[in-house]
């Protein structure tokens, strides 16, 4: 499937970002002057070797972290200088998150697990539709301890999609589960941001990933490295 049209406005707009952390007497820039532009409607494959800086960029990207220089704008909203009161509303309102560990509350079910969330944003309605979106619907009344670690994931993407983003991150979201399952995952979130027309950007550390993006990519020593048309495949025809 190719790439979907870009709008004239960036989903993410970065420039000159840099994020440092102080670990005592010692510094350390995790982004180092990154600059870049990202398509709204993309399936973006962001890669890179461990302590490269990518999920500092999608914290920053996510209003989950700030940065300590330069300009950083979501869909035309400018991130830096907001207090904690606006980045929380932004979170809420414009980005879906999906991390690696999962992050589900243990003692609600996947339904509960998913209306949590849809519940502050307004689209409570839309709770058992997306849990059936991603395959669940038998498994509703499911606890996570119930359920594999595929399906574990699984609510969780249905946890971010629910909020009908209009950018979804996720942060290797492949790592906790076994290649397979994975696969199956990554197609979902491929199908799912297609299908809803949202921005997506997907941390991984595998490089054969890289063909399903429309851009990808390359973070090194937390500067952009390379970047690059991908060429739009659908995981299910990558050789992993």
């Amino acid at each position: 499937m190719a790439a979907q049209k870009a709008s004239a406005q960036p989903a993410i707009a970065a420039t000159d970002l840099w994020k440092r952390y102080y670990l005592g007497d010692v510094t350390v820039d995790a982004l180092r002057g990154v600059s870049i532009d990202i398509p709204a409607g993309n399936f973006v494959v962001l890669l890179g070797p461990s302590g490269s800086g990518k999920t500092t960029l999608l914290n920053l990207a996510g209003g989950l972290d700030v940065p300590s220089e330069g300009e950083l704008s979501v869909f035309g909203q400018r991130l830096t200088g907001l207090n904690e009161e606006q980045l929380t509303t932004y979170r809420r309102e414009t980005v879906g998150f999906i991390f690696q560990m999962f992050n589900l509350v243990p003692t609600l079910t996947a339904l509960e697990n998913v209306r949590l969330v849809a519940q502050l944003v307004g689209t409570d309605h839309l709770s058992r539709r997306t849990l059936a979106d991603v395959g669940l619907a038998e498994f509703a009344d499911h606890l996570p301890s119930q359920l594999s670690g595929g399906e574990q994931q699984r609510v969780a993407i249905a946890r971010a999609l629910v909020k009908q983003p209009n950018l979804l991150l996720a942060d290797e979201p492949t790592g906790s589960v076994d290649a397979e399952t994975g696969r199956g995952i990554l197609s979902l979130l491929w199908e799912e941001t297609r299908n809803r027309g949202m921005t997506a950007v997907i941390v991984t550390h595998n490089n054969a990933l890289a063909q399903m993006g429309d851009l990808v990519l390359r973070l090194r020593s937390g500067e952009i490295a390379e970047v690059a048309e991908g060429a739009a495949i659908h995981p299910r025809e990558i050789q992993l």
